[in-house]
């Protein structure tokens, strides 16, 4: 937008009464068909909503656990102190469970129905939502992202997941989380 056009925006805004609506609406056109952004002061900004939230089902894009789905735990949109950029603690399915068959024995079916589990602090960048959402409510004391720290604290956090996921898969509830994804 040029500069008086910036200035007739401004004055038209702060105006009690905006008799002159029509003309501002197509001065907010025009900039947008010469390739301005509009004026975001005049009209009430615009934000997003925050979709990735605890029980989300994500696909984890980069690192050793590349391809791999994953659930988020908690979630810091805004950062913190240590990791000034939005990220989330997930916890995901490492290696999914193998097929299991009827003429296979209980010790078998039991060996081949294991979930390996992980945990990780992950930038949302590195993340892909999907339309899913698994609810395991997973213990916030147990699993957080101060347990990555500690080795013994995290082999716990690791065998709560563990437990809550292989009970999960067994029930036969939310089948596509523990199914290795194909691409």
């Amino acid at each position: 937008m040029v500069a008086d056009d910036h200035s007739l925006l401004a004055s038209i805004a702060a105006t009690e009464d905006n008799h002159d609506l029509p003309r501002l609406e197509k001065l907010a056109h025009c900039a947008l068909w010469r390739g301005h952004r509009p004026c975001q002061t005049i009209e009430e900004k615009s934000t997003m909503g925050k979709f990735l939230k605890s029980g989300k089902v994500v696909i984890v894009l980069s690192g050793r656990y590349a391809g791999k789905k994953a659930v988020i735990v908690s979630n810091h949109a805004d950062g913190t102190q240590d990791r000034p950029y939005g990220h989330a603690f997930v916890a995901g399915v490492s290696s999914y469970p193998l097929r299991v068959t009827k003429g296979m024995g209980k010790k078998l079916q039991k060996k081949r129905s294991r979930v390996k589990p992980f945990v990780r602090v992950v930038n949302y960048n590195h993340l892909m939502p999907t339309r899913y959402a698994l609810d395991i409510s997973m213990d916030k004391e147990v699993c957080n992202k101060d347990s990555l720290r500690n080795p013994e604290q995290k082999r716990k956090a690791l065998r709560v997941i563990k437990g809550k996921m292989e009970e999960r898969y067994k029930t036969g509830k939310n089948r596509w989380f523990f199914q290795k994804l194909r691409f």
